[in-house]
């Protein structure tokens, strides 16, 4: 079988939907393929930074791993940003989905509401509230995310900056986008 005979999912049968899933696996794991794809696309994007999006994600990244952060939170470094092309308004809800399966919540939290905490830097000037993140100031993930932010995404624009490259960071990526889909022993782990 090279295609499904079906025009409608309720008129599939088992055999072509084996066939699907077998497809669909090996779609799976060319992931982090996809991944990596996707980072170097990031390198002509938004203009008018001093460094391309793929060269912050990389020294956020790098910055992470100097900091001593986990393999988890340096590919969410690397990964933080990936939907500022597609999903410019809501970047990091974007990103956060990419790698929510592959990690522990703490993680996917982080991404998730990195947008809104790096408003403390920047939104005074264009008459937005800066503190919207004080209405997580309450959630366990609160300091993590304004360490995230603080320490190396904010930090992040500094074309002098010593920052590692993209296949530095490829077989993290491979490693953590390879795992198990939503595997209760990682993305249930509190640390």
């Amino acid at each position: 079988m090279r295609t499904v005979g079906f025009r409608q999912m309720k008129d599939g049968t088992e055999a072509e939907y084996l066939f699907l899933s077998r497809l669909e696996r090996d779609y799976i794991g060319r992931l982090p393929d996809r991944i990596l794809h996707a980072l170097r696309a990031m390198d002509d994007g938004l203009s008018g930074y001093r460094v391309t999006r793929l060269a912050h994600s990389l020294q956020t990244a790098t910055r992470a791993e100097a900091d001593g952060a986990d393999e988890e939170m340096i590919v969410a470094a690397l990964v933080h940003d990936l939907g500022d092309s597609l999903a410019p308004e809501n970047h990091s809800n974007y990103a956060a989905e990419i790698i929510r399966p592959y990690v522990r919540a703490e993680v996917t939290w982080v991404v998730e509401h990195h947008g809104v905490f790096q408003k403390v830097y920047y939104a005074h000037f264009l008459g937005e509230d800066p503190e919207l993140r004080a209405a997580f100031r309450d959630h366990p993930h609160y300091e993590s995310c304004v360490r995230f932010c603080e320490r190396w995404d904010q930090a992040a624009f500094d074309p002098d900056y010593p920052t590692q490259p993209l296949e530095h960071f490829e077989p993290l990526v491979r490693r953590i986008f390879s795992r198990r889909a939503f595997d209760p022993a990682v993305v249930g782990r509190t640390t």
